[in-house]
């Protein structure tokens, strides 16, 4: 089947394709699955969002959130791939397509504890209060590795609207344990590592639903830096699957 095929509007509900007013201005976001294969079955990181969210309470959903300006400031050692940079850069200069990758890697540092990197070069230096945490752990983030696999816009109706861009890296990057249930920030619950399987039967926003398509779709068949990637959202009213 398709990567196009996989992301089937069916998932969209009738409720996500009517538009309220004026359409909310999306903040750019960036989510990271990351896959562990140290067992049998693949693994990915995946935690509960409190009910008190106004976004998304109770799903089950990929590390990940917005990108913040100390995000643009730093410049790992280990860029992205240039095949990924310039997938990304589509719409944004390559500074802004390197801020969405750091973002994924801080927002899953913040949320999960886990620090994803390499230690074998001079740590950067920061005046960033988000990154400082991090970069004490004398570990740079590393971009290299990671693999851009979709884009999704929430629909226009919401009263919070995200660009996110979804990255999926190796647990492989993680230094230090890795842990089974992972703790972080508190946003989200119920962190832990599940199999493909397992995720499916979670309660999944429909976009993580089909970002979840993806990415077993590259496990089972691999994947490239050039290969591209679903890019979910709307015109109109009305859900449009192109890819990124």
């Amino acid at each position: 089947m398709a990567a196009s095929e996989n992301f089937d509007p069916k998932y969209i509900t009738k409720a996500e394709i009517r538009s309220k007013g004026r359409a909310v201005r999306p903040k750019d976001a960036a989510t990271l699955i990351i896959v562990r294969r140290d067992a049998k079955q693949p693994k990915i990181l995946m935690g509960k969002r409190a009910a008190g969210h106004k976004f998304m309470p109770n799903k089950f959903v990929f590390p990940g959130g917005k990108v913040d300006p100390g995000d643009g400031r730093i410049r790992p050692p280990n860029d992205l791939h240039p095949e990924v940079l310039k997938r990304l850069a589509k719409g944004c200069s390559e500074s802004r397509a390197r801020a969405l990758a750091l973002a994924a890697i801080r927002e899953t540092f913040e949320e999960t504890g886990l620090v994803l990197g390499e230690p074998d070069t001079p740590t950067l230096k920061t005046k960033s209060p988000h990154w400082k945490e991090f970069l004490n752990y004398d570990v740079n983030p590393r971009l290299d590795t990671l693999h851009l696999i979709a884009r999704a816009i929430t629909p226009p109706y919401r009263s919070r609207r995200f660009d996110a861009r979804f990255f999926m890296g190796e647990a492989d990057l993680i230094q230090g344990d890795v842990h089974e249930a992972p703790e972080g920030s508190g946003e989200l619950l119920e962190l832990h590592w599940v199999s493909l399987e397992d995720a499916k039967s979670l309660e999944l926003p429909n976009i993580t639903r089909m970002v979840l398509t993806e990415v077993e779709r590259r496990i089972i068949e691999g994947h490239t830096p050039k290969d591209d990637g679903p890019f979910v959202h709307f015109r109109n009213g009305k859900p449009v699957m192109e890819r990124v």
